[in-house]
């Protein structure tokens, strides 16, 4: 077995390990909800409880009772929930230990390809699309150690397992040296700060897409407020996700701001201009304006809620746009996909 073959058998041990860890937060997130049912359902009885002893206080004046509500309660059914131990999520630690071992594996991948290559292992869509992956998990790692965001981990480990598996199937190409233009310390620097952008891009806009979903919820959407769809009750509330995204996406901007500067350093090194409307700058400084928008209307003009979840949408729909479009069906001096004849 080569090199290059081992690397592709531990990209698929990690889509196996992320998918597995998909099937563990899903039974997670399924969990809460039904503990959230239970508790509301414990409240109304509590509630209803309470209502029954204070009328009998009233009615039978004098009486003594153990409980100061009178009989009929406890102190216990009226103990504070915030006293209470903290639910088991055995099922959400399991699928971040698989999560963990399945970055680790698409770590060993991306490392052993660019052995097998003799060069950095992003220089085509293939790389591009492992190595991105891995920022994409490994940011949602990061973020988790410091503020539970086990609730994200259906969402981030699902894309993860998409995004290698058309990566195996659609975007594969032997590993190989680069053309010239490539063979720069540029590419390490350069394209590999695009794909730590696109990364923290893709976790940013799947916490949108769960704040659309959540806002939907609270505000009483027919098909959402469906008892299939009560796990989002679990979930931080939509503001809460929105100030999320609103960080990832700060953080994204500031290193896709540096991968516009930085390629055009790269461009006027290796083809003595600085820019030249080739459709992967012009779709990358479209990306730039996008998010430049979102982030100047949220912070100035109070786009929040809803209008700022459709603007990370739009955004990281440009964002795939360049990275899959742009490649695929435009001819210019960034067609470095590997899949076409010409690259």
């Amino acid at each position: 077995m080569t090199l290059a073959e081992l690397s592709q058998d531990l990209v698929w041990a990690a889509a196996t390990a992320l998918t597995v860890a998909l099937v563990a937060f899903a039974i997670d997130l399924a969990r809460l909800a039904g503990r959230a049912d239970l508790a509301r359902a414990d409240a109304r009885a509590g509630a209803r409880g309470r209502s029954a002893g204070r009328a009998e206080v009233l009615t039978a004046a004098g009486a003594s009772s153990a409980s100061p509500y009178g009989p009929g309660t406890t102190d216990a059914a009226d103990a504070d929930p915030a006293d209470a131990a903290p639910p088991s999520r055995k099922a959400a630690n399991i699928g971040v230990s698989l999560t963990w071992l399945g970055t680790a594996l698409l770590l060993v991948a991306i490392v052993t390809r660019g052995v097998a290559a003799g060069r950095t292992p992003w220089a085509n869509m293939y790389e591009f699309t492992l190595v991105g992956t891995f920022v994409a998990l490994a940011a949602f790692l990061a973020v988790s150690l410091k503020r539970d965001v086990r609730f994200l981990g259906s969402f981030v480990t699902g894309l993860s397992v998409l995004f290698l598996v058309l990566a195996q199937n659609a975007f594969f190409v032997v590993a190989t040296g680069v053309q010239p233009a490539l063979q720069s310390y540029w590419l390490v620097i350069h394209v590999g700060v695009a794909i730590i952008a696109t990364g923290i891009f893709t976790v940013a806009f799947v916490t949108s897409v769960l704040q659309l979903l959540r806002d939907s919820r609270d505000s009483g959407n027919a098909f959402l407020g469906a008892r299939g769809w009560r796990w989002l009750d679990s979930t931080p509330g939509a503001l809460q996700l929105e100030a999320l995204s609103f960080r990832l996406n700060a953080v994204a901007f500031v290193l896709w701001t540096f991968t516009i500067i930085g390629g055009a350093i790269w461009a006027e090194h290796a083809w003595g201009r600085y820019w030249g409307w080739d459709p992967k700058e012009v779709w990358s400084f479209v990306v730039w304006i996008v998010y430049a928008a979102y982030l100047h209307a949220r912070t100035t003009r109070g786009w929040s809620g809803r209008r700022a979840a459709y603007f990370v949408i739009v955004g990281y729909a440009c964002v795939l746009f360049n990275f899959t479009g742009v490649n695929l069906l435009f001819n210019g001096k960034h067609s470095y996909s590997g899949l076409n004849p010409g690259d």
